[in-house]
């Protein structure tokens, strides 16, 4: 009996020891993308002001003179949506409001483009590379999040300015639908992604827990036979 209950004991410390290494591992890949996408929101905030101003004055047809508007857009509310989840990043690194800052902070990213470029079709690109870089998070509620973002965001500015997300002026109510399908599409092969990694993290933490209980049983063994050595050559 009492056999049982120390193998229990060693069997739920090893489950233990495997779940903390598998929040170690997690938390570890959050913080690494926390700092990836930290530097992409730099990267686009440059970007986008560059293409305010050599592409946004002639993305929008006969809307010359709205150049310093889309410049003020790239300018301050990019540096909103950039400096935001960067300060995140510093603050709460590997939390999850940070994630989700970032997550709707790219989606918002790829609006913003999207307008800058005047609805151009090939910017809406972007959507889905946002998409597969959030899924390095292997959380996916992350996608989720990413997803109400631009789903709202196409439905919305397809009601009230559809130019800006469509590049047309009478676009058809339910375009938001159709864009919205197809990043439900990429999302589903996404989530089975961050389930799949989810999933090795938790098999390398279990082999982990494994051999190190294993080395710890061993270190335990030797020793009190060195021990016991001892005694008999006294």
């Amino acid at each position: 009996m009492e056999a049982v209950q120390t193998s229990n004991a060693a069997l739920d410390a090893i489950v233990l020891r495997a779940e903390n290494f598998q929040k170690q591992l997690l938390d570890e890949n959050y913080r690494k993308t926390d700092r990836a996408f930290a530097i992409v929101m730099g990267v686009q905030w440059v970007f986008a002001i560059v293409v305010a101003l050599a592409i946004s004055p002639w993305a929008w047809t006969g809307k010359t003179q709205v150049a310093n508007i889309h410049v003020y857009l790239a300018v301050l509310l990019g540096g909103i949506l950039s400096g935001v989840p960067i300060a995140l990043t510093f603050i709460m690194p590997g939390s999850t409001l940070t994630r989700h800052v970032m997550a709707a902070s790219q989606m918002l990213w790829s609006a913003l483009l999207i307008h800058l470029s005047g609805g151009r079709i090939e910017t809406h690109f972007h959507v889905f590379g946002s998409l597969g870089f959030l899924s390095y998070y292997r959380d996916w509620k992350i996608l989720l999040t990413a997803t109400v973002v631009v789903a709202a965001d196409h439905f919305l500015r397809g009601m009230f300015w559809p130019e800006s997300v469509y590049g047309i002026l009478n676009p058809e109510w339910w375009r938001f639908l159709e864009h919205a399908f197809w990043v439900v599409f990429a999302d589903s092969f996404l989530l089975m992604a961050c389930f799949r990694g989810v999933k090795e993290a938790e098999k390398m933490a279990e082999r982990q827990a494994q051999i190190e209980a294993l080395s710890e049983r061993e270190w335990k063994t030797s020793s009190v036979t060195t021990r016991g050595a001892a005694v008999v050559t006294k």
